[in-house]
């Protein structure tokens, strides 16, 4: 068998060397316009989930108001009173930071507690059906509106945080995100979706009749 002369085997593996080199510059000339995305899409899905936080909180402001109100005229609505503010307490007590986005069990504690926070708040609303007065007056009709309004915020937050997420982990899976994803942002990792459950999703009702 014909062994090639030394000075040819370094020239082969030179050449394939150069083509590596090239085909790898290559590759990175056609990516270079995308350096930029993987970090700028990662910094709007924090933005956008902390407009989530925000929301919640304002609605979180205003329970105390409202409980105190539809306490003036439904005190004998104890426990529902009692669920409400211990709901409260938990659904404050959970926060999630954006170095947390990426933990799937830390973002379900946060929607678990928000959740439960719904559930006693919708059952706070509808025993004021049972109270005229309550329901006439002008003070628990503001908290009304407000807490309806907040409630849409919140729906136009979170879907707003679900569709930066979707475009940012995309990213990172798809060409030319996956190569920076590789070699120079190796450390970053898919965000957690924020998904509830349908019931969850759906506001409070807070409107009714006189």
């Amino acid at each position: 068998m014909m062994t090639l002369p030394l000075s040819r085997r370094l020239s082969r593996s030179r050449s394939r060397i150069a083509a590596l080199l090239v085909a790898t510059l290559s590759l990175l000339t056609l990516a270079s316009c995308g350096y930029n995305t993987i970090p700028t899409l990662e910094e709007q899905a924090k933005a956008k989930w902390a407009d989530v936080q925000n929301n919640y909180q304002r609605r979180a402001d205003l329970i105390p108001n409202l409980v105190a109100t539809v306490e003036g005229y439904a005190r004998q609505e104890k426990d529902v009173l009692t669920s409400v503010v211990e709901a409260r307490a938990k659904a404050t007590q959970v926060r999630v930071d954006a170095s947390q986005l990426t933990d799937p069990e830390k973002l379900k504690q946060f929607q678990d507690a928000q959740n439960q926070l719904s559930g006693a708040l919708g059952r706070l609303i509808a025993i004021s059906e049972n109270y005229p007065d309550l329901k006439s007056n002008q003070n628990f009709l503001a908290l009304q509106s407000q807490l309806e309004g907040t409630e849409n915020r919140i729906a136009v937050a979170r879907r707003d945080y679900i569709e930066a997420v979707r475009a940012y982990n995309t990213e990172l899976k798809t060409f030319p995100g996956v190569i920076w994803a590789t070699l120079v942002f190796r450390s970053n990792k898919p965000m957690a979706e924020f998904t509830a459950t349908d019931d969850a999703q759906r506001p409070p009702q807070v409107k009714f009749g006189k």
